[in-house]
């Protein structure tokens, strides 16, 4: 047989398989996945068969591509129905996304981006601000006093427009659920944990909350890869996608109003009709995922300065991205590809546009080619007016891990800049450039694909110290200024460079043959960083092996006293309370361990992880200040979720 990659099992097959099974078969679960993922599989057109050894099979049947149903699953042995086959199948294969978009406003990115940025982790509701007084003995996020257990998703009762009470129970839920991940960490959370988190994921989605169901899902998805070794996997997505869960479960029961439909979420991408538009290509850019997905996707802007892409993202790789850069484009009757619409332009008739910029290609859309503009000319030069400071603060909210979904708005800046050089980092070269207001940024390869020009052009720019371009970069958020490069404008003056796809010459160049400049202090370098990560490291901690591990550290007054010195008494308050919470076990009359409390300690992490990741956007957007202090500026008040 060769191998078939599984289809797609609904959350609630897959949970339901795993309730079903007995107390003795659910102990034997995870050996059950593993093994049958050595096992060799067969497709035959909706259904995929597993030979789950010489004499047995057991077959997924996916009509439109998704085993939807518990009867869909099948299995030969003695034991069927009641047999751990069935369910380690289910827990085996991807978990469904049970609210796909639907094909009438689908365009051909329209569809899930792998590329694009995780829906949902975003900034915090409040932000750190200079002067805190608050108390450092327990998150604002606890409802109860530390010494106390508290309760599951504590939320007080909600306002006549709030939550409905079985929206607060499925939230409840996705609390409870997100919470004994946490206690367990990665290796403790098997089979049977990830079946409860797509249980509420299920239950949640009944009940119209889309953003909470979609955490559980992100979060079932990184658990496996953690679990199967996926060297794709990063413990910072975890604690994102965690963190998302856990902080929209406990918001569901606070939030009113608009802000509720935000906690809500929507279940499917919103295209908009957008009347006529008028628009000027940018650039191309490749798109590469470690997914094996590969593709191009154009900007472009509009007539008053708003971004929008046209892409056509598949699996294929980079070979594929390649190719599709010189396809035409799939909106309306243009014949431009997607190269030439980035330096072309568009009039485009019965536009739909999605919230994060994305041109629908449905039947009523029509477009035909128009004349461009350059990037000194108006409307396009505009985007170059708006402070490097202002650029970065809009792209920050786009790119943070939990800003509302749905929000829009981009992450590119558009800079003018000088080049000063290359420096050398501990992850590789990078190009150093001055921009307006004399912050330095670091200029970074978009990707490294060697198949890909933009390495190559990153390195020869680097040996033209003082030309001068004009740039289009995505913001990496760092404590110091830093953009993945995308697009230049020639250093001849003549023409823009997509690149990723366009390859630069020596003969372009005015001045080759620079030296490699040493890098300037700046927050992120050995002797200058910020202790942050001294509580970051103790959320990330977390994840891999659950609570057990904080509970066991050492003295940790050295780091809170190193936090409060650096000015951020409320990270080491957080750190206090999150290492008494860990270890805190109480006992019964008996002197018996009672059992710990999850909740408590979950409320404890959420509100460090979510304030961890609101200094660190802080630091970001003051280093894109100009003037001497505003690198070292490092906010204090904690930012925990509401």
């Amino acid at each position: 047989m060769t191998a078939a990659p599984l289809p797609p099992v609904a959350p609630e097959v897959t949970a339901t398989l795993v309730e079903d099974l007995s107390p003795r078969l659910r102990k034997r679960l995870d050996a059950a996945v593993t093994k049958l993922g050595t096992r060799p599989t067969h497709r035959d057109g909706d259904t995929v068969t597993i030979a789950v050894d010489d004499d047995t099979e057991l077959r997924l049947h996916a009509p439109g591509g998704v085993v939807a149903t518990v009867d869909a699953i099948t299995c030969g042995c003695l034991l069927a129905p009641a047999c751990v086959h069935r369910a380690a199948a289910a827990c085996a294969a991807p978990a469904a996304d049970p609210a796909p978009e639907s094909a009438a406003e689908s365009a051909p990115d329209a569809a899930p981006d792998p590329a694009a940025q995780p829906a949902a982790p975003r900034v915090p509701d409040s932000t750190p601000a200079p002067g805190d007084t608050t108390p450092p003995t327990a998150p604002a996020l606890a409802t109860t006093p530390a010494s106390a257990p508290a309760t599951t998703a504590p939320a007080p009762a909600p306002a006549p427009d709030g939550a409905t009470p079985a929206q607060r129970e499925a939230a409840a839920v996705l609390w409870s659920a997100g919470a004994a991940v946490l206690e367990a960490g990665v290796a403790g959370a098997g089979a049977v944990a990830q079946a409860a988190l797509l249980r509420a994921a299920h239950t949640a989605r009944l009940r119209q909350l889309p953003r909470g169901a979609s955490a559980a899902l992100s979060v079932v998805t990184l658990l496996r890869a953690a679990r199967a070794g996926d060297p794709s996997y990063r413990t910072a997505d975890l604690v994102t996608a965690l963190a998302e869960l856990l902080g929209t479960a406990h918001r569901v029961g606070t939030a009113s109003g608009a802000e509720l439909a935000a906690v809500r979420g929507r279940a499917r991408r919103p295209y908009s009709p957008d009347g006529s538009l008028r628009l000027y290509g940018l650039f191309t850019e490749p798109v590469v995922t470690d997914s094996g997905h590969g593709g191009a996707r154009t900007w472009v802007a509009t007539a008053d300065g708003r971004l929008c892409t046209v892409g056509d993202v598949a699996p294929g790789g980079v070979g594929r991205a390649l190719g599709v850069a010189d396809r035409t484009v799939r909106l309306g009757d243009t014949a431009l590809t997607h190269r030439e619409l980035g330096r072309a332009g568009l009039a485009v008739s019965g536009a739909t546009v999605s919230p994060d910029g994305r041109l629908g290609a449905g039947k009523g859309v029509k477009a035909v080619t128009a004349r461009g503009a350059a990037w000194t000319e108006p409307p396009l030069a505009a985007l170059w007016e708006t402070p490097p400071a202002e650029q970065a603060a809009r792209a920050l909210r786009s790119v943070s891990r939990y800003a509302e979904p749905g929000g829009g708005g981009s992450d590119l800046l558009f800079l003018d800049v000088e080049i000063l050089g290359a420096v050398r980092e501990s992850a590789g070269t990078c190009l150093l450039a001055r921009c307006d207001g004399g912050v330095p940024v670091r200029l970074a390869v978009a990707d490294d694909d060697p198949a890909l020009a933009h390495r190559d052009n990153l390195m020869l720019l680097a040996t033209a110290p003082g030309t001068r371009l004009r740039i289009i970069g995505r913001l990496v958020p760092a404590p110091h200024p830093r953009l993945t490069l995308l697009a230049c404008s020639h250093p001849t003056g003549e023409s823009t460079v997509d690149l990723g796809f366009d390859r630069l010459s020596r003969a372009d160049l005015p001045d080759p043959g620079a030296p490699v400049h040493s890098a300037p202090a700046q927050p992120g370098d050995a002797g200058t960083e910020s202790p942050l990560h001294l509580l970051e490291r103790r959320v990330e901690q977390t994840v891999p092996a659950g609570r057990a591990t904080l509970g066991m550290l050492g003295d940790i007054t050295a780091e809170a006293r190193r936090l409060r010195r650096a000015g951020l008494p409320t990270a080491a308050g957080l750190l206090i309370a999150l290492r008494a919470s860990a270890a805190r076990r109480e006992r019964d009359l008996f002197g018996r361990l009672l059992p710990a409390d999850t909740d408590g300690f979950a409320a404890h992490w959420l509100a460090a992880a979510r304030y961890t990741a609101a200094v660190a956007e802080s630091l970001c957007a003051a280093a894109w200040e100009p003037g001497p202090g505003a690198l070292t500026h490092a906010p204090t008040a904690a930012a925990a979720p509401t």
